[in-house]
């Protein structure tokens, strides 16, 4: 059991310290400003991430096609998240250009590419936000630790507090999705 109170415990000192950086909360509403420029301009947002923050991109794509909390027309999202893509792709090109190679045939200027690492230096976050940039498309990051090499490759940083695993991070990443699609639902309403 005090394993258990610990881990609720570390979640909710993690999270109070995201919160006590009014940096934070300004960050998110910059990032919901891109989504929403983007998507008021008939653009689209693609997410990736590795593990874990694969499945927080597939979250956010789902969430902002589908919906969140209240009925909408879907939003324009996709997260890089096809198996057969990313085997042929890893296959012929090497694991680093899975995410890459989707933003080069997909990604237009005035997109935004949601780019999710925990540490900042995935080989293969990195490369996507290289073509992204180098093809006009807007870069939101969610990063940890130290904010690692992505923290200066993008439009706009969230990055959680540093802990030491990957775990935290990703709780914070999760809050920062979900108040970003609500961000942008209550604006894309008004």
């Amino acid at each position: 059991m005090n394993t258990i109170r610990k881990n609720f415990e570390e979640a909710q000192t993690v999270l109070n310290r995201f919160l006590a950086d009014e940096a934070n909360i300004l960050a998110i509403e910059k990032a919901g400003d891109i989504l929403v420029a983007a998507l008021k301009s008939g653009n689209k947002i693609i997410s990736c991430g590795n593990g874990g923050s694969m499945s927080d991109a597939m979250h956010f794509a789902e969430e902002m096609t589908g919906r969140f909390r209240d009925d909408r027309k879907p939003f324009a999202a996709v997260a890089i998240s096809d198996p057969s893509y990313i085997t042929c792709t890893a296959n012929d090109y090497g694991f680093e250009f899975i995410f890459s190679r989707f933003v080069e045939a997909h990604g237009k200027r005035g997109d935004v590419v949601l780019a999710i690492s925990t540490s900042g230096n995935s080989k293969n976050i990195l490369k996507a936000v290289e073509v992204a940039k180098a093809n006009g498309v807007h870069i939101i990051a969610l990063t940890g630790k130290d904010g690692g090499k992505l923290a200066s490759l993008c439009d706009v940083e969230i990055r959680a507090p540093y802990s030491e695993y990957a775990d935290r991070a990703q709780e914070i990443h999760i809050k920062v999705i979900h108040s970003l699609i609500d961000y942008v639902e209550q604006i894309m309403k008004a």
